[in-house]
C-alpha cells in the first residue's frame, strides 16, 4: 500500500491488489471539520484520483474514532467577513464537487457523527457503508444557514422530496437504525467495521471492467432527473463506449474460457 498526503489534513491510499483508493479525512483534532485548507486538499486529491486510470473504485474513510466529519468549519468562519465568505464559497464546493464527480463507483465509510458538509461528503458517493454508532444529518438552518454541498439535490434523491423536506426543515441528528430504514445509509455493519466492510464492498466492485464501471457510473448520474426515453438515450451512448472496447472483448472470451478477466482498460 502507497500512501500520498494531500496538505496536511488528506491523504490518499492507494491498495496495490484491487485497484482501491482510499480518500481519508485526516484532521483528528477538529473531528474533520472542514476548512478552507482541508477543503482545498480535498478538490486536489479528488482530481488526482479522477485522472488515475489504475483507480476503479474510491473509498471515503475517516481517521477519527467517534466522527467521520462533522461538516464545515465554524471555527474558522465565526472570524470571517463577509467578504471572507464569498471567497470561500467556490474552494468549498469544488471540494464536495471533486467527490460527487469522481468517475469511478465511491463508497462511504461512516462511523460516528456525519453532520451537515460531512453527510454531504457521504451523500456525494454512490453507496454509504455505516457502522451501527453512525449518527447523521443536515443541520445547517439550525445555524442560519442551507446545506450548501448538495445537500438539498442529494437527499431527495435518495428519499424523496418529502422525507428530506422534513429532515432538513428539522434539522434533526438520525441515528444509525433509523438512518438504515430511510434509506440514509444503504448498508448497515457492526460497530467498527465500516472501513473494512466498504473496502471489501470496494474490492468487489474493483475486480469488474474499468471501461463499464466508468460508463455504468455516467449513465447513473446523467440520467437522474431524466424521463425515460430520454434517460435510456444516455444509457445507450454510454454502452455504446463499452461495447467495442477492449475490457468487452476480454469479458466475452474469459466467460467463454471460463477463466479471471485481465481487464485492459481501454
Amino acid at each position: 500500500m502507497s500512501e500520498e498526503r494531500f496538505g496536511e489534513f488528506v491523504l490518499v491510499r492507494r491498495h496495490e491488489q484491487g485497484h482501491v483508493a482510499e480518500l481519508v479525512l485526516d484532521r483528528p483534532k477538529a473531528m474533520n471539520a472542514v476548512s478552507t485548507q482541508m477543503a482545498r486538499s480535498i478538490t486536489g486529491a479528488c482530481t488526482t484520483l479522477g485522472e488515475d486510470r489504475d483507480v476503479r473504485a474510491v473509498v471515503l474513510t475517516s481517521t477519527h474514532e467517534r466522527a467521520f466529519c462533522v461538516g464545515a468549519d465554524l471555527k474558522e468562519r465565526n472570524s470571517f467577513s463577509d467578504a471572507d465568505l464569498l471567497r470561500q464559497r467556490p474552494v468549498t464546493r469544488a471540494a464536495y464537487t471533486g467527490v460527487l464527480e469522481l468517475p469511478v463507483p465511491t463508497v462511504a465509510a461512516v462511523h460516528g457523527f456525519a453532520l451537515g458538509g460531512g453527510f454531504e461528503l457521504a451523500l456525494a458517493c454512490d453507496v454509504i457503508v455505516a457502522d451501527r454508532t453512525a449518527v447523521v444529518g443536515l443541520p445547517e438552518v439550525s445555524v442560519g444557514v442551507i446545506p450548501g454541498g448538495g445537500g438539498t439535490q442529494l437527499l431527495p434523491r435518495r428519499v424523496g422530496a418529502a422525507r428530506a423536506a422534513e429532515l432538513i426543515f428539522s434539522a434533526r441528528r438520525v441515528e444509525a437504525v433509523e438512518a438504515g430504514e430511510l434509506g440514509l445509509v444503504d448498508q448497515l455493519v457492526e460497530e467498527g467495521r465500516d472501513r473494512e466492510e466498504a473496502l471489501a464492498l470496494a474490492a468487489r466492485i474493483a475486480g469488474n471492467s474499468p471501461v463499464g464501471l466508468r460508463a455504468a457510473k455516467r449513465a447513473l448520474r446523467l440520467g437522474q432527473g431524466l424521463d425515460l426515453r430520454a434517460g435510456l438515450e444516455v444509457e445507450d451512448a454510454a454502452w455504446r463506449t463499452t461495447a467495442f472496447s477492449g475490457d468487452r472483448a476480454e469479458g466475452v472470451a474469459a466467460f467463454n474460457e471460463r477463466r479471471k478477466p485481465q481487464w485492459p482498460g481501454e
